[in-house]
């Protein structure tokens, strides 16, 4: 203790740990607010690009992943499926997929950068429902000469395999395909344009 009635080692101690105190303190408040900066996974998933791992799809099947609060089709087309998908052009309203409805490098009757795999926002271009996945080939009560592809049920609009959109239905455009990149013959990533990659 000093002369004067202080005492300075209580003194350096009361300061030190007051020091401590006040600085976990502030890291504690500063930890949430720089959390705060980041986005959240709400914001994250609508418009974060989403992998989808493709290589246990069978021929024929489909497979649905959601991106940006959509429904993506992936669907994994059969050799029958590519041929009937080019028997239908007179009966289509947009059969060189004219209207923007796909990225710049989806081209051709297919409406795939991969042939064998077709990539589609699963929502109908008439009123947003969506459609349903009728593969087979047999005569449906909506189309006597139906070759496969999707059904409406809300206004009946069609769509085939490439989702071009038939003619003397209500939707107006064929079906979306979302920008996408394949990262291997396994793996695709839907919301990352292939030539921006």
């Amino acid at each position: 203790m000093s002369d004067d009635g202080v005492n300075t080692s209580r003194r350096r101690f009361l300061i030190g740990a007051t020091s401590v105190v006040g600085g976990v303190g502030a890291i504690g408040a500063a930890v949430p607010f720089v959390a705060s900066w980041n986005p959240s996974a709400k914001a994250k998933a609508a418009g974060a690009p989403v992998k989808a791992s493709i290589g246990k799809l069978e021929p024929g099947q489909r497979m649905t992943v959601a991106w940006r609060g959509k429904p993506v089709w992936v669907i994994r087309r059969t050799k029958e499926m590519l041929d009937n998908i080019a028997t239908l052009t007179d009966e289509l309203r947009d059969p060189d997929s004219a209207a923007p409805q796909q990225p710049e490098y989806v081209k051709g009757v297919y409406r795939s950068s991969r042939s064998e795999y077709a990539i589609l926002v699963g929502i109908c271009t008439h009123l947003g429902c969506s459609p349903q996945f009728v593969p087979e080939v047999k005569p449906q009560e909506f189309d006597a000469n139906w070759v496969g592809g999707f059904y409406c049920p809300c206004h009946g609009s069609r769509f085939d395999l490439a989702g071009r959109v038939f003619k003397g239905v209500p939707a107006p455009k064929n079906l979306e395909v979302p920008p996408h990149k394949y990262i291997d013959d396994s793996t695709v990533i839907i919301g990352v344009d292939e030539e921006n990659a």
